[in-house]
């Protein structure tokens, strides 16, 4: 074999192209296959946190680093505790997803794994920095908003957020409860919230979320953090950990630039849920869904379709981002008129055509009609 040909190439060892190595090598149906591995960086630091909620065990559950059944939401006038079930929520630590990631894949030889910045995707050919090399079938994570940001056609929202895992002097934090959204903060013209996972009762992950277009100096999350734990009888913290993100929300065609050898995944092929930001889970589903779909030997133009899910997607996003100012609105009445495991369902694309029916029942019925009427003409 020639050392520079594969039949299989994955540009981006995140998540995605993570995943998608180990499902395939996994998988004895390839067994023959050859595939290359191209990450730039060293995964060896806790640089994110994913949390999804699932029900029951799933494949992961041996890199769970914790896991909750309730949790509590807050719109201003309307607040709520509630119970996840039948679904759990759970927290991998990126670092413990690498390690783990590492051990698996060392197992396998007809993986290739290559540290090197992709430069170039040229029908058939990945460059890097150092060399090119043939891969048969290529799939990238490699996101480029440049394409995103210079069309029109669909809004484009910023799911971005600074987290800090504190440690406090005085157990202040409930163990065993989640504030899902707490729209307890001031708005300032934006949907923001505050997101705490509870680690001990004298730990937890704090994130300064918005739901926006433009990202803030990074002071302004610092300080929406702070404001929420002099609240708290906290006696004091100290922060220990510290993340940020920025998360696309949109509905924008990234499969589009899909070809029958290219196949864009993760958030760079708009695997990301657009109304929630929500990406590890559906990550893992598709990469399910792409070694099932490899078997049968389709174009990779062919994988994934549109639905329904996609256009309720859209419209919520229109809505959104025309009236940002007032997006806790939008949740505070999902959250009011429906059941827990009705909105999650319906956030998984799992829900029934009546479920569905109610959600949409539960939000200001005009301001979607004036969506789907500019969307129509």
């Amino acid at each position: 074999m020639n050392k520079n040909r594969y039949d299989y190439i994955i540009c981006g060892g995140g998540a995605s192209g993570l995943l998608l190595a180990y499902r395939i090598c996994n998988d004895p149906f390839f067994d023959d296959r050859s595939i290359l591995l191209i990450e730039k960086d060293t995964k060896n630091t806790n640089d994110r946190t994913w949390c999804f909620w699932e029900s029951g065990k799933g494949d992961l559950e041996e890199i769970v680093h914790k896991t909750w059944n309730k949790a509590y939401f807050n719109a201003n006038d309307f607040e709520m505790d509630f119970s996840l079930e039948p679904f759990s929520y759970k927290m991998i630590r990126s670092l413990d997803f690498y390690q783990s990631m590492k051990i698996k894949l060392a197992e396998f030889d007809q993986l290739t794994q290559i540290k090197a910045k992709v430069s170039s995707i040229d029908e058939n050919i990945v460059t890097t920095e150092v060399q090119s090399y043939h891969g048969g079938l290529i799939f990238s994570s490699i996101y480029n908003s440049k394409s995103l940001v210079q069309q029109k056609k669909y809004p484009v929202l910023l799911q971005h957020f600074v987290g800090q895992v504190v440690q406090t002097q005085k157990p202040c934090f409930d163990t065993g409860k989640i504030d899902f959204m707490n729209f307890n903060v001031p708005q300032k013209g934006n949907t923001r919230f505050m997101y705490l996972l509870p680690l001990s009762p004298n730990k937890a992950l704090l994130e300064y979320t918005l739901f926006s277009k433009n990202i803030l100096e990074k002071k302004e999350y610092l300080d929406a953090i702070a404001a929420f734990l002099k609240e708290l009888p906290t006696g004091g913290y100290e922060v220990i950990e510290e993340e940020e993100g920025e998360i696309p929300m949109t509905c924008y065609r990234f499969d589009l630039k899909n070809s029958s050898n290219l196949l864009l995944i993760g958030t760079a092929g708009g695997w990301t849920k657009p109304s929630t930001g929500y990406t590890f889970q559906r990550i893992n589903e598709k990469t399910k869904e792409l070694v099932g779909f490899l078997k049968k030997g389709q174009p990779l133009s062919r994988f994934g379709k549109r639905d329904r899910f996609w256009f309720y997607d859209l419209l919520f996003i229109d809505v959104l981002a025309n009236d940002n100012p007032h997006g806790v609105d939008l949740f505070k009445r999902m959250f009011k008129k429906n059941s827990p495991e009705v909105i999650f369902k319906f956030l998984d694309e799992k829900s029934s055509l009546w479920q569905e029916f109610q959600i949409m029942r539960s939000f200001n019925v005009r301001q979607f009609v004036n969506a789907l009427w500019k969307r129509i003409f």
